[in-house]
């Protein structure tokens, strides 16, 4: 068992490999059977077909954490373009930390991989959503330099919202 952030690798996802996949598959599930991820399980189909969906969309990238030959932990991103600034950004969509492997500061080096990907593709920033009671996600994205936004304080603080289309 890791006991230390260096026991763990990150790598750029693959979906062309099997390895990748299952990974991918195996991380998503955890992270929707979670309570933070809804609690409910993915569908078999949709599972199925996500590292496909993934590898065909423009702009996507996931990094996986390896502890061993062991996935423990995944990050989903999409670049996107900031309208404000002209240039990429990279929006993080699903971060995962196997629950038994929490702790280990695993977040925070997919999180260093995923800037240094971003930076190489120059985008101005990164963005993320995250559950207002997630409070341990809220402290490691803090510490890693994320802070809620606002245009003009007269306005508050922008939030995320959902019009769910099926």
């Amino acid at each position: 068992m890791a006991t230390s952030p260096a026991d763990v690798r990150i790598s750029i996802a693959d979906f062309s490999q099997h390895r990748d996949c299952q990974a991918l598959r195996q991380l998503m599930q955890q992270y929707a059977t979670d309570p933070m991820g809804g609690g409910k399980p993915i569908a078999a189909a949709i599972l199925a077909e996500l590292p496909t969906q993934l590898f065909g969309y423009a702009g996507a990238f996931t990094v996986i954490a390896w502890l061993g030959e062991e996935p423990v932990g995944l990050v989903n991103c999409f670049a996107t373009l900031s309208t404000f600034k002209g240039k990429p950004l990279v929006n993080i969509h699903d971060v995962i930390v196997s629950s038994d492997r929490r702790g280990l500061g695993i977040t925070p080096k997919m999180l260093a991989r995923v800037e240094a990907i971003a930076r190489q593709r120059q985008c101005c920033k990164l963005t993320l959503e995250v559950l207002e009671g997630n409070q341990r996600a809220r402290e490691v994205y803090q510490a890693f330099g994320f802070e809620g936004y606002e245009l003009d304080a007269q306005f508050g603080q922008a939030q995320f919202w959902e019009k769910p289309l099926i």
